[in-house]
């Protein structure tokens, strides 16, 4: 407990001490769009946009394009220190998007193969989440027996005895009922850095994949010639959050309250998707379809094996 109490203090102080994405405004403090993409352009981009229109907006207003490296030429170390954040997450995460997608020649291709390879390093702590979810499956009907047995007591006495026999069976169990949270603290972090990377990136939020520009957000998308390629991007999101939030939480039904977190979070990320750029939207599809399979895999190692 106290470990990921330390975890929780770091992630904090990295997050007080960044940059962040800033919106490019105009004289009248509005936001500067991209009349294409219906993109609101980020000011404190970290290399040379390519479109000539794109350039011309951010020189009408104040930003010096000519100071900037060439996308292909960027490296870590390019431009000034802007915090510990942009200098330890988003700048390595634009270099590696950049340099992959150069070989590759897409952006959005090199943002999925990053994503999967991010999921597979961090695959030993996920296993062990989606194995809590399977133990905490097993446990229930004991669980649920102890809180009907004090469903109609209130008092402090009771309250702590149903405690400390819940307590017993999750050790019974091997269940750490805090073990989903680890997972929870890196996936943000994460989260935050691929947005900024996308929105700081112009060759990658003025590439295309499959009829997306992956700086425009699927609600702007929905107006344009390619509304289909958006409309399947907004699916693919419902459905895989859906049932990533279904497998993930299948287990922890024996808390009334709880029963509800995966409709809720569901309906919040769906709404989320409509407005944030397509290349994060590509990333969650991505990282959804993989704690589904994961998951799965658990489901079925243990029904097979009795363990994973």
């Amino acid at each position: 407990m106290k470990s990921k109490k330390k975890i929780i203090i770091i992630f904090l102080i990295l997050l007080l001490t960044t940059g962040c994405t800033k919106t490019l405004t105009d004289k009248k403090n509005n936001p500067v769009k991209n009349e294409v993409t219906g993109q609101n352009l980020t000011e404190n981009i970290i290399c040379k946009p390519k479109s000539k229109e794109t350039i011309n907006l951010y020189e009408k207003n104040g930003v010096k394009i000519k100071d900037l490296p060439n996308c292909e030429d960027f490296k870590v170390t390019s431009g000034k220190y802007e915090g510990l954040w942009t200098s330890l997450f988003v700048k390595p995460l634009s270099f590696i998007l950049i340099l992959l997608g150069k070989e590759i020649g897409n952006y959005a291709v090199s943002l999925i193969i990053i994503s999967l390879i991010i999921r597979l390093i961090a695959f030993p702590f996920t296993k062990k989440t989606a194995m809590q979810s399977e133990l905490i499956k097993q446990a229930q009907p004991e669980l649920t027996r102890i809180q009907n047995k004090y469903k109609d007591k209130q008092d402090q006495e009771s309250l702590t005895k149903q405690s400390q026999e819940m307590m017993r069976v999750y050790k019974k169990y091997n269940i750490n009922p805090m073990s989903g949270c680890l997972f929870s603290m890196i996936q943000l972090p994460l989260f935050i850095a691929f947005f900024e990377a996308v929105q700081r990136t112009p060759a990658i939020f003025e590439d295309r994949f499959l009829g997306l520009q992956l700086g425009t957000t699927p609600s702007v998308g929905f107006g344009t010639a390619t509304i289909i390629s958006y409309i399947i991007l907004m699916i693919l999101i419902a459905l895989t959050t859906i049932l990533s939030f279904k497998l993930n939480m299948s287990g922890n039904s024996v808390d009334p309250n709880m029963k509800m977190m995966p409709i809720m979070m569901s309906v919040m990320i769906i709404i989320m998707g409509l407005f944030m750029p397509s290349a994060l939207g590509i990333y969650w599809v991505t990282t959804n379809l993989f704690t589904i399979f994961q998951n799965l895999s658990v489901k079925r190692s243990k029904k097979k094996y009795g363990k994973a």
